[in-house]
């Protein structure tokens, strides 16, 4: 991040039950995962994309193998919303989760356990915060693109300056300390309390909310998993 966000954030307890972030000595290929928001954007996909698979496995000490190479999107109702085309009941509806409609083709990543659950804490932020289930896509949308929804750690030498966590928050840019921005909690609040300083966020393209907050060198790379955003925020809200 460029700017300086301190004046943003509020004073976040660290919970006892703070996430472990994903950490990777000596990674040899990043490929195309987004690690922060000056690294190389992954390219529009309808699948997984090869380096950021390669990258996550990597850093999850998963085994890459060629079968990735071909994956399709995980067709299940953890990634994919209803089939019917309304909401279940009690879940917002597809109108409000994208109410500008989706920009450019999309991308889509299967979902494991460690990945649904910061999904969730997203979400649980987003309640928490006041930015309701619109504000939820946007900030699942860009932990997509930042991290895959992983919680990462210090990569050494393919870290992208000090960037951290589901949202790559720089300390040094005044997202606040290591261990708080790899909080995923205290990531979220801090995403959401800068997002809801952004004059008429609420009626912004979700790439252009994104970025005003991220400040990426790619700033429409967010806008390829409001799809999958929506359907993750419409199964968890």
């Amino acid at each position: 991040m460029k700017a300086d966000f301190t004046r943003w954030l509020p004073a976040i307890a660290k919970d006892s039950y703070r996430k472990t972030a994903l950490s990777v000595a000596g990674v040899a290929a990043l490929g195309g995962l987004a690690l922060a928001p000056t690294a190389a954007a992954a390219p529009v996909t309808s699948g997984p994309h090869q380096g950021a698979v390669a990258a996550i496995d990597l850093a999850t000490g998963k085994a890459t193998t060629s079968a990735h190479q071909d994956e399709q999107p995980v067709e299940s109702g953890l990634t994919t919303g209803s089939a019917t085309g309304k909401p279940p009941a009690g879940k917002p509806s597809r109108a409000q989760l994208i109410p500008h409609g989706i920009e450019g083709a999309q991308s889509r990543v299967p979902l494991d356990d460690a990945q649904l659950a910061n999904a969730r804490a997203i979400v649980d932020a987003a309640k928490k915060t006041g930015v309701g289930d619109r504000g939820a896509v946007i900030g699942v949308a860009t932990s997509l693109q930042e991290s895959k929804l992983y919680n990462l750690g210090h990569l050494g030498a393919y870290n992208d300056h000090d960037s951290q966590g589901l949202f790559q928050q720089r300390p040094s840019s005044g997202w606040g300390t290591p261990d708080q921005i790899t909080d995923p909690e205290y990531a979220a609040t801090a995403f959401f309390t800068a997002l809801k300083n952004v004059g008429g966020w609420q009626d912004l393209p979700l790439t252009t909310a994104a970025q005003t907050v991220q400040v990426s060198a790619f700033p429409y790379a967010y806008a390829q998993w409001e799809e999958q955003a929506a359907d993750i925020v419409q199964q968890n809200w």
